[in-house]
C-alpha cells in the first residue's frame, strides 16, 4: 500500500525515506532507491533502545518533517520519538482489526498504554478503512480513511492479458482449477487451513492447482505439511512476487481465510482484476466493494464446506458487474485519488 501511493505521489515535493528493524534485504529496496528514497535501518531489539535510537536519528535529520507509523500497536515508540525529536507531523496509521498477541492480559495493557500514548503524541490519525480506525483508536470518533488503493484501470487491463499466465508458467492443463493465496506465510494468514482445503479438493478428485504467494517466518512448516497431507503436485510456492495484477488474472480463485486483517489491498486488487475471492467472515464487510466478486464463508465451517463454496464463487464472478471499474473508482479505491489526499494531509502539517 504505501509503495503503491510512493509510486505516484508528486516526489518533485514529497519524498519517502523508510526506517527498517532489520539488517535484511527487503521485498522494495531496489525500487525505493530508484524512486529517491533513502533506507535507514535500527537492529537494536530492545524497545527502549530502539525508541532511543529512534528519537537520535530523527534528531540527525532535521529534513524530516513527518514521521508517518505503520505499525499497529508499536506506532507508540516512533511517536513518541517523533515528539522528543521535535518533528511536527506525527501521524499513527492504522491497517488491522486485531492484534496476534497470544498472552491476553500482557496484551490488553500493552494496548491500552499504545492507545494512551498515540492518543498523547499523534498529531494526526489515519486508517485504511472504518473497523481498523475503530480498532486502534476507538476513542476518535471519525477516523479520517485512506482507502489502500491500486491503480484500477492498469491493474484491470494487466489481468485481462493474463488468463493464462500460471498455466503456461506451469505446464497446466486447460482444465485445472487455479486458486491463488497472496500475502505473506505468516500465522494470521491462516495456510493451515487452506491445507486442509486442498485436501478436501484432492478428496473430491478435482484438478486443482493452489499456489501460494509470499515469504514469511512459516516457510518451512507450512512446506513441511503439504508434503506430509500428500499434496505436493498440488500446491505450489511462488515466493515473493511483483506479478500480483497476472497472478490474479491468471486464477480462477482468490483464497483469503485469514484470522484477521485490516482492509487488504490484496482485496481491492482481486476486484480490479475481476478475481472472485471467497475469504473468511472474520475480515470486515466493508471490503466488499459491491461489484459481486466477494463472498464470505465462516472459519467455524468444515474445509469440505469451503471447498464446495469455491466452485459457487467461481459462478458468481462471472456475473460480477461490468461497470466494476467505475465503481471502484467513484467508491475511493483508485490510487490517483488518495495519492492526493494524503499530499493534502502532508502540508497540512500543525
Amino acid at each position: 500500500m504505501i509503495m503503491n501511493l510512493y509510486r505516484c505521489i508528486d516526489r518533485d515535493k514529497f519524498q519517502f525515506d523508510f526506517l527498517y528493524f532489520t539488517n535484511k534485504g527487503c521485498d522494495f529496496d531496489e525500487e525505493i532507491k530508484q524512486l529517491g528514497g533513502k533506507i535507514y535501518r535500527i537492529t537494536a531489539t530492545n524497545p527502549l533502545k530502539r525508541m532511543k535510537a529512534t528519537q537520535d536519528l530523527l534528531q540527525s535529520n532535521p529534513q524530516w518533517k513527518t514521521v508517518h507509523c505503520h505499525m499497529l500497536f508499536s506506532n507508540a515508540f516512533r511517536l513518541y520519538a517523533g515528539y522528543k525529536a521535535g518533528v511536527k507531523q506525527r501521524i499513527s496509521h492504522s491497517h488491522n482489526t486485531s492484534d496476534e498477541s497470544r498472552n491476553k492480559l500482557v496484551s490488553k495493557i500493552y494496548q491500552g498504554l499504545s492507545r494512551k500514548f498515540q492518543l498523547k503524541y499523534a498529531t494526526d490519525f489515519v486508517a485504511c478503512g472504518v473497523e481498523a480506525g475503530k480498532f486502534l483508536f476507538p476513542t476518535i470518533k471519525e477516523v479520517p480513511v485512506i482507502p489502500n488503493s491500486v491503480d484500477v484501470q492498469q491493474f484491470a487491463d494487466k489481468a485481462a492479458q493474463s488468463k493464462n499466465h500460471l498455466k503456461n508458467e506451469f505446464s497446466l492443463a486447460e482444465d485445472t482449477l487455479i486458486l491463488l493465496q497472496l500475502g505473506r506465510l505468516s500465522q494470521q494468514k491462516n495456510h493451515d487451513f487452506s491445507i486442509e482445503i486442498a485436501k478436501a479438493l484432492k478428496d473430491q478428485k478435482i484438478n486443482f492447482n493452489l499456489f501460494f504467494a509470499g515469504e514469511g517466518n512459516l516457510e518451512e512448516d507450512i512446506k513441511t505439511k503439504v508434503k506430509a497431507a500428500g499434496l505436493n503436485e498440488q500446491i505450489k510456492f511462488l515466493g515473493l512476487r511483483t506479478d500480483i495484477a497476472e497472478l490474479l488474472g491468471g486464477s480462477d480463485l482468490l483464497l483469503m481465510p485469514s484470522l484477521h486483517e485490516g482492509f487488504p489491498v490484496v482485496l481491492v486488487e482481486s476486484q480490479a482484476a475481476g478475481t472472485p475471492a471467497l475469504i473468511a467472515d472474520t475480515i470486515s464487510s466493508e471490503v466488499d466493494l459491491g461489484v459481486n466478486l466477494i463472498t464470505f464463508e465462516s472459519l467455524t465451517a468444515s474445509a469440505k464446506i469451503w471447498a464446495e463454496q469455491i466452485s459457487k464463487s467461481i459462478v458468481q464472478g462471472k456475473s460480477a458487474t461490468k461497470t466494476r471499474i467505475d465503481i471502484l473508482k467513484h467508491e475511493g479505491f483508485d490510487i490517483f485519488a488518495n495519492v492526493k489526499r494524503l499530499e493534502k494531509l502532508y502540508t497540512q502539517t500543525k
